[in-house]
């Protein structure tokens, strides 16, 4: 029998230990978007050695290239809306965002669903955080007009950091708002940012998806990507204290990716690298419990064990960074999609099965 004094110790140090085991890895998270990157064309470009910037945050971090994007839409303004706050598109518990076109002016996600849908911006925000979003398609102004100083909801969260949930938002080429992002990182980064890249999208459309064209563009965007991973490479405030997250929207099939159910559209990555996270690890053995690996499958929201989704990253970005989930989200909303490093699974595990022998 273990005396009482060291039965109290265990406890203590697990459950003081635990919430940094789980959260509050990173101090700066970069959420990046290749829009229209589907994992059977990535796979192939990995393969051949062309992808190297992306090949590398693979092989050193958590990954599947078998996520999802959401069940009843591919396309992109529905499911970027999903990975900013945690919702499907589709239901009561949706953002209900559908439209893939330009909102109009003053349109917003909140007065299309007839209430307030809060986002990742709004938690890291209002709990004093710098954020960002840096886009490339000028129908992504939805997000910055939504959580602008007029209709972000106010600050309720400690002190009041104001209704604009977007310190800096800015649309242009790929390259163009690489270079500026690269540039504001180093002189004052954003704790949470969000990157698109529209490159592979708008050569499938052109050119179609596997094309030469396609793989170029995502080629290109591999090496944006690259630029990102110097950026945090050679910065001694960013280096070590940084966690990217990839992922996609959509595939695609010939020249479009509107079919809900072809695995060509719904199949795509899910990456995660840096500061807290596992290296080389497939996701869905990390998750063993809360995720299922949906083989070519097409599982619904309905299903009680999920596949890794696009949706997934706004929670697992907030819970890298310490903070709780969005409100109303319903994606990751307990935030147990778990990416850390296996010394840090094994404590855990050890010191519960302790705990259960005192």
């Amino acid at each position: 029998m273990f005396s009482r004094t060291y039965r109290f110790c265990m406890a203590f140090i697990l459950a003081a230990f635990a919430p940094f085991a789980a959260a509050g890895q990173s101090q700066y998270v970069i959420q990046i978007s290749v829009d229209g990157l589907g994992s059977s064309y990535l796979s192939s470009l990995i393969d051949n050695g062309l992808v190297p910037g992306i090949a590398r945050i693979k092989s050193h971090g958590a990954s599947t290239l078998n996520a999802r994007s959401d069940y009843d839409m591919t396309v992109t303004l529905p499911n970027h809306t999903t990975m900013v706050t945690g919702r499907p598109v589709m239901g009561s518990s949706g953002h209900n965002w559908t439209s893939n076109d330009n909102p109009v002016a003053g349109q917003t996600i909140h007065n299309n669903k007839h209430s307030y849908v809060a986002g990742v911006f709004d938690v890291a925000h209002d709990n004093g955080l710098r954020t960002a979003m840096y886009a490339s398609k000028t129908k992504f102004s939805l997000f910055d007009v939504s959580y602008d100083a007029v209709n972000g909801a106010p600050d309720t969260t400690g002190a009041d950091n104001g209704r604009d949930k977007i310190d800096t938002y800015l649309y242009g080429n790929s390259s163009s708002i690489t270079g500026s992002f690269v540039s504001a990182m180093n002189l004052s980064p954003f704790n949470y940012s969000f990157i698109h890249y529209t490159d592979g999208d708008t050569a499938g459309h052109n050119y179609g998806w596997g094309s030469e064209e396609y793989n170029n563009a995502i080629i290109n965007v591999d090496g944006y990507i690259n630029q990102i991973l110097t950026l945090v490479d050679n910065s001694p405030v960013l280096g070590g204290r940084t966690t990217i997250i990839l992922t996609a929207d959509h595939g695609g099939n010939g020249t479009d990716h509107s079919i809900a159910d072809d695995p060509l559209d719904y199949t795509i990555p899910f990456i995660v690298w840096g500061a807290g996270v596992a290296e080389n690890q497939d996701l869905y053995l990390l998750n063993a419990n809360s995720r299922l690996d949906p083989g070519e499958g097409h599982p619904a929201y309905s299903e009680v064990l999920q596949p890794v989704r696009n949706g997934d990253g706004a929670n697992l970005a907030l819970e890298l960074l310490g903070l709780g989930a969005i409100p109303g989200s319903v994606i990751n909303h307990t935030q147990d999609l778990v990416v850390p490093e296996p010394a840090t699974i094994l404590l855990i595990a050890l010191g519960s099965i302790m705990l259960r022998k005192i």
